[in-house]
């Protein structure tokens, strides 16, 4: 029977926490893990209670408390994380957020190969905004789209238009939690090194807040960086593209989109 200790440890608030899996890579011990887009302390006894995690919170959604718990365990926090890493190497379908992956480009062999007659576009993942770390490589340098959840479904070439050679974020304004979402934008601008952001959105009248969510993440991340608006059909047509802020360069927009 384990007796419970009164010591130092992590305390994880669910509502700020937006699930960027900073604090995962932070913790030696592995003893927090981004659980259904939150960040979860999976066992008392791997924390070691001295705070590593932190500073690495863009939210401010971790503390320490002292509290009743499970006492540290260090040779069960090795074993835990000999076990993880195992299973990251044979199996590496966990959180996304806590497994960033970018593709390989295609070369001219997957271009040549005729019986194939449309190809995915997409160059990484995750793409959801909620699960995309601010500081994840393929936002580096990139020209990023963020597009509306619907968009993909109604525009029958949105990987030819708006995927290639662009770094993705998808999110809806209506049906999330818009101020959530506003706040991982705005550290997704302010950390990474994104050149130009395109807002691919629905003509319905709801999904106007991905723009203004776009307008607030730029002006609160203290960058000056180029926005376009592209508006999209509910038939699928390409209605509009618009600059709403910076400079235009081309009649063509960033996304490779003439209309």
């Amino acid at each position: 029977m384990v007796i419970k200790t009164q010591r130092k440890i992590v305390k994880i608030d669910a509502e700020k926490c937006d699930g960027c899996g900073q604090c995962v890579s932070a913790c030696a011990e592995g003893a927090i893990e981004v659980v259904n887009g939150k960040a979860r302390l999976v066992s008392e006894k791997y924390c070691d209670g001295l705070g590593a995690c932190l500073g690495e919170c863009p939210q401010g959604a971790i503390t320490i408390e002292e509290r009743e718990s499970d006492p540290f365990d260090e040779e069960a926090a090795r074993h835990h994380l000999e076990t993880k890493k195992q299973t990251e190497d044979t199996l590496p379908c966990g959180c996304p957020s806590a497994s960033v992956t970018q593709f390989e480009v295609r070369g001219a062999e997957a271009k040549a190969a005729p019986e194939v007659s449309f190809r995915s576009e997409l160059g990484h993942w995750p793409v959801q905004l909620t699960l995309v770390p601010p500081t994840a490589p393929f936002l580096q340098e990139a020209d990023l789209v963020l597009a509306a959840d619907c968009v993909p479904f109604a525009y029958a070439e949105f990987h030819q238009h708006f995927l290639r050679d662009h770094a993705l974020l998808v999110a809806c304004p209506k049906l999330d939690d818009f101020q959530a979402h506003l706040q991982k934008l705005t550290e997704v601008l302010r950390r990474s090194s994104v050149k130009s952001l395109t807002v691919v959105r629905m003509e319905v009248g709801c999904c106007r807040g991905l723009v203004q969510m776009a307008q607030q993440a730029i002006a609160a991340s203290g960058r000056d960086i180029p926005l376009r608006e592209v508006v999209i059909g509910i038939r699928g047509e390409a209605k509009s593209e618009a600059l709403v802020g910076g400079h235009r360069s081309s009649e063509q927009g960033s996304c490779g989109c003439a209309l």
